[in-house]
């Protein structure tokens, strides 16, 4: 299937790593340019290099998402660089997992920016250039915990529903711009954001982590935790030509693991 994506920039937050770099992999692999940012400067440049690697120009900028300043720098460099911007992944690291007697506030605002601001200053800091075009995408990663809520994740459980009535809000406005916004729900995929949940849930069982681990892939139907390019597939289809009636979605992508009917 060809999804259109030849000559389509692709903004990738959080490209450096994980689900983000699968994501950034898969759009250039389908022809698209790339801009992609991440904190830490050295899995910065191993993730440059893969992308570049497949032959698309690609743009790699150190920034933290939870910072205003730097993502509406990251926008105007990857636009400048790149030429203008067709997809926007917002992805950034899950806040820390905890329930509510071990958080304080600082977590919570903390939690706060990271997961629902740096996808709102991204979006607005991206929508000119979509809507100068008439066409764009933007896909939301966020958790299978906004359809069923992960026990020791109460930032997660609390923030990802705000920021995906946000989502789902801005897909009402934008639809008739030509502009489509979806959110992707992983479930237990294996990143670094999962050794830590896993890490977490294993302290407070007093088990090992390949305990805890095997005990979480029990509860799967598919008996397994998933990779960050079966969550990445999704997205970058999202992003392209082929999903031109598809808008104000959240699709887990879970292994069966959420029960609900919808």
């Amino acid at each position: 299937m060809d999804l259109g994506l030849k000559g389509k920039v692709a903004l990738v937050l959080g490209g450096s790593q994980g689900i983000g770099r699968a994501a950034a992999l898969g759009f250039a692999r389908e022809g698209a340019a790339v801009a992609i940012c991440g904190r830490n400067a050295e899995r910065l440049e191993a993730a440059r290099a893969a992308l570049a690697a497949t032959g698309v120009p690609v743009l790699a900028v150190r920034a933290d998402v939870g910072d205003p300043a730097d993502v509406e720098r990251l926008v105007e460099e990857a636009a400048a660089a790149l030429g203008t911007i067709h997809i926007l992944v917002n992805n950034a690291a899950g806040p820390k997992p905890g329930l509510s007697d071990t958080l304080d506030e600082a977590d919570w605002e903390a939690a706060f920016r990271l997961t629902l601001m740096s996808a709102v200053n991204a979006t607005r800091a991206a929508l000119p250039h979509m809507r100068r075009q008439g066409w764009g995408r933007i896909v939301n990663i966020s958790s299978y915990s906004v359809k069923q809520p992960i026990g020791e994740l109460m930032l997660s459980n609390s923030l990802r529903l705000g920021a995906l009535g946000w989502a789902k809000t801005m897909a009402t406005q934008l639809a008739p711009e030509g502009i489509l916004v979806n959110t992707v729900c992983p479930g237990w995929t294996a990143t670094d954001r999962m050794r830590q949940v896993v890490g977490a849930r294993a302290a407070g069982q007093g088990v090992s982590a390949e305990a805890a681990a095997a005990g979480i892939a029990d509860g799967i139907p598919l008996g397994r935790f998933g990779t960050p390019e079966e969550i990445a597939d999704l997205i970058v289809f999202l992003g392209s030509e082929r999903a031109a009636y598809i808008t104000g979605t959240a699709i887990p992508v879970d292994g069966g693991i959420v029960q609900s009917a919808l």
